[in-house]
């Protein structure tokens, strides 16, 4: 069983929405989960409705921030689905907080999981990309990576590090066939973004040109175009509804 795309992040939101469109495409998904209370919450029904589609989905839980979890979480998926042809990293968390107040454990759990993250399971996804001759890797930005953001100190710079993560994977890589990408979602709909209060949220809306936040279907149809495409590598695409013009 081949045509298998690994999600990290993926038991809702924007991951959650990737896993379905990938799966309309007919990919198997391995749908990535930080703890088996996420499973609980939201990753068993994402697998559901993915099998639904008619692919084989399954839930596989690890900490992306660890190292060694990410090489059991990737052999554990190869194993299952006979390889991986499609890596999204999705996996992220907010400490937001400003620069002057901001302690070390909220700056290094931010980038251990948002940036580390992605290196830990493109570190071990590429050999096994390396030897089919081809792959693809997706890595899911921000549009704060390319502008800053108060009160955002460590979420934009981990997210400006992926950038320069996912531009130096395309030139290695590009030789095996394999392309990385970057998407930037600016304000996306989710459970995260409902949960601030509407003076913040009214204050975003009107720097975005097309006066409506974007849905996480959004954000995959974007992810599925970067997957799909064999000739587009090393790139950002934005996906912001002009926030950042």
């Amino acid at each position: 069983m081949h045509n298998t795309a690994l999600i990290t992040g993926a038991s809702s939101g924007i991951g959650a929405a990737i896993a379905l469109g990938l799966a309309k495409q007919g990919y198997h998904i391995a749908v990535g989960c930080h703890s088996s209370s996420s499973v609980e919450r939201g990753g068993r029904g994402v697998a559901e409705s993915c099998r639904k589609l008619g692919v084989s989905a399954e839930c596989f839980v690890a900490d992306v921030s660890d190292f060694s979890g990410c090489a059991f979480l990737v052999k554990e998926v190869a194993e299952r689905f006979g390889g991986i042809d499609v890596l999204v990293n999705c996996a992220g968390v907010t400490r937001d907080g400003p620069i002057a107040r901001m302690s070390e454990e909220y700056f290094d759990e931010v980038l251990n999981v948002n940036l580390k993250g992605a290196f830990n399971t493109i570190r071990h996804v590429t050999p096994l990309m390396m030897k089919q001759r081809g792959g693809a890797i997706v890595n899911i930005s921000s549009v704060v990576g390319l502008t800053g953001n108060r009160g955002q100190a460590n979420y934009a710079a981990s997210k400006a590090g992926l950038i320069g993560l996912t531009k130096s994977v395309a030139r290695e890589l590009g030789s095996r066939g394999i392309t990385c990408n970057a998407v930037a979602p600016g304000y996306i709909e989710t459970a995260m973004t409902d949960a601030m209060p509407e003076k913040a949220k009214e204050a975003i809306l009107s720097t975005i040109v097309l006066g409506r936040p974007g849905t996480p279907e959004e954000v995959a149809d974007a992810v599925v175009f970067l997957v799909k495409n064999r000739y587009v590598t090393g790139q950002v695409l934005v996906v912001d509804g002009g926030m950042a013009i």
